[in-house]
């Protein structure tokens, strides 16, 4: 078990990238639990989480949003996937413009990090509605900050095959691992639907690790039993 918890301790650390080398995306489009799995099966997204953003209400929870909306907040590598490509996905996979039963909950909302955001979004936005032929209602703003959701919503498709979450407990002994864990978020994405075995075998195959841990990920993938 040691040894499987430093090799995967190991491989996460070499995945992630120096801060300055990473951009984050800050947006909701509804329940927060479905694009978790669709922005975590991208090649170049190296975390997920959901949470909370948008609102005043101090501390919100599941239970206690307040005037906080459900939340994905993504790192990502620039060099991989651009700010655009996420904007055209976010705007493909959500309808922007629906009514919303719950208040502030799930309604269509981004929070740009800096001024090149700002400005991408403007410039996407415009295409998109051009693309998709509506003008779209989506709330954007500059970030403000954004709330952890509680350990159960993280990974949460990942977590109802609790078989597999039992192969996986001497990889991730603790939660902010997988929360962390950009092989969790491909499996995340997996079982959802988003991709294949062979697809995430290729993928694996070129991240920039050394070629035993490649071999080490690529062989727990094959290895899970569903």
């Amino acid at each position: 078990m040691e040894e499987k918890q430093i090799a995967i301790e190991t491989i996460e650390q070499k995945l992630t990238l120096p801060a300055h080398c990473l951009e984050t995306a800050t947006f909701g489009m509804g329940c927060f639990w479905g694009p978790e799995t669709r922005f975590g099966s991208l090649p170049g997204v190296i975390r997920t989480r959901v949470g909370f953003a948008g609102g005043t209400s101090p501390n919100p929870t599941y239970r206690t949003m307040g005037d906080h909306t459900e939340t994905v907040e993504i790192d990502f590598d620039p060099a991989i996937i651009s700010f655009e490509d996420v904007l055209r996905i976010f705007w493909k996979n959500h309808y922007p413009n629906r009514d919303n039963y719950k208040g502030r909950q799930y309604i269509s909302l981004l929070r740009y990090h800096n001024e090149g955001q700002k400005s991408a979004i403007g410039k996407i936005k415009a295409e998109m509605e051009k693309e998709l032929g509506e003008a779209f209602e989506t709330e954007i703003a500059a970030f403000s900050g954004f709330t952890l959701a509680e350990e159960r919503h993280q990974k949460y498709y990942l977590k109802r095959y609790p078989k597999v979450l039992g192969q996986l407990k001497d990889l991730y002994p603790a939660p902010d691992l997988l929360v962390n864990s950009t092989f969790a978020a491909r499996l995340n994405g997996f079982v959802k639907g988003y991709g294949t075995r062979e697809s995430l075998k290729r993928e694996i195959a070129e991240w920039p690790i050394e070629e035993q841990y490649r071999q080490f990920l690529i062989a727990t993938l094959f290895q899970l039993k569903w």
